[in-house]
Formats: C-alpha cells, sequence, structure tokens
C-alpha cells in the first residue's frame, strides 16, 4: 500500500492526538478506512464525548516533521510500504516510527539481546559475544541502548547491523555515557523511536521501547536480570507476540542470574550459544491465522446514546471481549465496537488488544 502525503500526515496527526494509544489508532483506522476521515471526524466526537483532549494543530505535526528533516532522521508510518512486517503483525503495532541510519535493517531477521544494567564482565561478555555470532549468521541484533548488556550486544554487532529502540526521541542520547556508541550505530546500524524527536524519555516510555524492541524481533534472548526488570518485560511482551523467549542460565548465587532461571522455568529456550537459538529456528512453525474481519463493517454512522450508555453499563475492571460484549447487549457486533471507541475517547473504557475492553 502506497499512502499519500495527506494520508501520512494526518496518521502522525492521529497518532500524537492525546489519549489515543495504539489500539485506538487502529480501531479508528478500521472505523473511519483512513486517517484523514478519522481526524476530520475526531473533534465531533470528542465533542460528544465531553473530553477534554484535542488534536494537535496543523503547526505541532509540521514541527515535528521539520524537527525530524534537520536531524537527518526518516518517518515511517503505519501503512508505508517500509513499515516493518515483524513489527506491523504486532496487535496493535505503533502507529508511526522516527529512525536515524539506515531502516532497511529492520526487514532482516532480527533478534533482541536484552539484559541487566548493571551486569558483570561475564555476562558483558557473552552478549558481546551471542551478538557477534547472530551477526554472523545473518541477524540483526536489536536491543535498547542501555548500559550493561544491551551496549555490550550493540557493540558485537555493530560490524554486521543493529537496531537501536529509544523511549525518547531518536535524537535522545541516553544514557549519555553511550554518545560514542549511538553515534557508531547512527553510521552503522539503525536508530529508531516512536517518540516525535526532541522528546526526552520518561519512565512510562520504556515498556512502549520494550514494545518495539520484542516486536521487530523473530526472539528475545535475556542474558542477565533481576525478578523485576525491564528485560523481563520485554520478554513476557514477546511470549505475548508469539515470539521465542531464550534465557542464559546463571549461578544461582547472582541476583542477576534468577531473571533468566525463573524464564527457564516457566517454560523459555535455554541458550549457552548460536547453535541453541538456530535449532529452535529450524523447527516447523505453525502458520499465523489470518487477521481478523473490521469489527466496524456495517456500523451506525452515528451511534446511539442508548446503546452507548448499555455498553457501558456491562464494562467492568476485568477486560472482556468486544463480542461477549455484544451478546450481553443484544447489539451487532459493529455497533458495538462503535460504541467502544467512543467511551474509549471519552475516557469511560480502556481498549485493549485482542478486540478486548474494560473500565
Amino acid at each position: 500500500m502506497s499512502l499519500s502525503r495527506a494520508e501520512r500526515f494526518a496518521r502522525l496527526r492521529l497518532a500524537r492526538t492525546d489519549r489515543i494509544g495504539p489500539v485506538t489508532f487502529r480501531q479508528l483506522l478500521d472505523r473511519f478506512q483512513s486517517a484523514e476521515r478519522a481526524v476530520e471526524a475526531l473533534p465531533d466526537l470528542i465533542r460528544k464525548s465531553g473530553a477534554a483532549h484535542a488534536l494537535p494543530s496543523v503547526d505541532e505535526i509540521e514541527n515535528e516533521i521539520a524537527a525530524g528533516t534537520r536531524i537527518g532522521a526518516r518517518l515511517i508510518v503505519l501503512g508505508d510500504d517500509d513499515y516493518p512486517e515483524m513489527l506491523g503483525a504486532v496487535d496493535p503495532p505503533p502507529p508511526v516510527l522516527w529512525t536515524l541510519g539506515d531502516a532497511g535493517l529492520m526487514h532482516r531477521p532480527c533478534i533482541a539481546v536484552v539484559g541487566a544494567r548493571i551486569a558483570s564482565a561475564g555476562g558483558q561478555r557473552i552478549a558481546r559475544g551471542l551478538a557477534q555470532q547472530l551477526g554472523g549468521a545473518g541477524h540483526v541484533v536489536v536491543s535498547g541502548l542501555a548500559r550493561g548488556i544491551d551496549g555490550a550486544a550493540h557493540t558485537g554487532a555493530l560490524p554486521t547491523g543493529t537496531v537501536a529502540v529509544l523511549g525518547g526521541g531518536v535524537d535522545d542520547v541516553y544514557p549519555p555515557d553511550n554518545a560514542d556508541l549511538y553515534r557508531q550505530i547512527v553510521e552503522q546500524g539503525c536508530i529508531v523511536s516512536e517518540s516525535p524527536v526532541g522528546h526526552r524519555a520518561q519512565a512510562k516510555d520504556f515498556p512502549r521501547r520494550n514494545r518495539i524492541i520484542s516486536g521487530l524481533s523473530r526472539g528475545v534472548v535475556v542474558v542477565e536480570a533481576e525478578i523485576r526488570s525491564g528485560s523481563l518485560i520485554t520478554a513476557r511482551l514477546a511470549a505475548e507476540q508469539g515470539r521465542d523467549v531464550f534465557a542464559v542460565p546463571g549461578s544461582p548465587l547472582d541476583p542477576r542470574a534468577k531473571g533468566p532461571n525463573e524464564l527457564l522455568r516457566q517454560g523459555a529456550i535455554l541458550c549457552e550459544g548460536l547453535d541453541d537459538i538456530e535449532r529452535e529456528f529450524g523447527r516447523v512453525r505453525s502458520v499465523r491465522e489470518p487477521a481478523p474481519d473490521n469489527p466496524f463493517e456495517g456500523a451506525p454512522d452515528a451511534v446511539d446514546q442508548a446503546l452507548i450508555e448499555r455498553v457501558a453499563a456491562l464494562l467492568s475492571p476485568t477486560p472482556t471481549p468486544r463480542d461477549e460484549l455484544a451478546r450481553a447487549a443484544n447489539a451487532p457486533v459493529s455497533a458495538v465496537a462503535a460504541a467502544l471507541l467512543e467511551l474509549d475517547l471519552a475516557g469511560r473504557a480502556t481498549l485493549l488488544p485482542g478486540g478486548m475492553a474494560s473500565l
């Protein structure tokens, strides 16, 4: 699919609207068939819902694009021909990406190597050596440019190709002591972020970053990680996305081994080197299920307020499938999907992947 300049602009504008995350973005595209039409309809939907958020101005979006152009960054929006295929299969995919460097690396077979920031010398040696082996076997190594394991993995893969996914904008060099590595990745690899250029990373940005790391990759290797760590979040996201999770075992005396060892207890694949990864990738894979039909097919242009309130009354803190809500409301799935979208925009519901919704 080749998107027009106006549609790409509208997709970026829609993605930058307050309270519109990847799930709502995807459903707005399904509901209105294009971001241009969604942007036209959104002001009325927002007024109807009584919500306080609003579309960013045209000037704000033009300023974001200009900021990217000034540093030589490239914008890729969902629906572009060069949007990464693996990431596009995530439910739902990030609406927009900014890149610096060779974005083509994301189209090659990728595998993530992640782990502790305060890593042991041995753990860093394992990550660096594994990244070298993966690169030699034709894989692109993906990680998060953090201290420790991430930095070692990027360093090992520099000659063969590495992708660094950031929580801040593609110009946000964090941590500062990885500035030299960042420059090398811009020259030899690729920097990726869904945040606007100029955005400085905050704590809430890192789960989104981790989701992209796993989404770009066929599998995720955890080298060292404590039980409560971002690396285990990345591993959990990978499992939810249908990716393989590998763990490098470690000594029970080292707290940094608790994360990988716990993953192994939960069924992760033991990884002592490239052979373990290649063996797993060589197994026969099940065929991916076809994408579901558009849930808004046949939805009315305007949703009856009585139905919206009926659906709202059926919601609970427990995520509920859209089809189940439709049965309980005795209404078509398409109308219930439209009602849920309006409830989400009003801040009265949360849309979740897989057609789920909750209070």
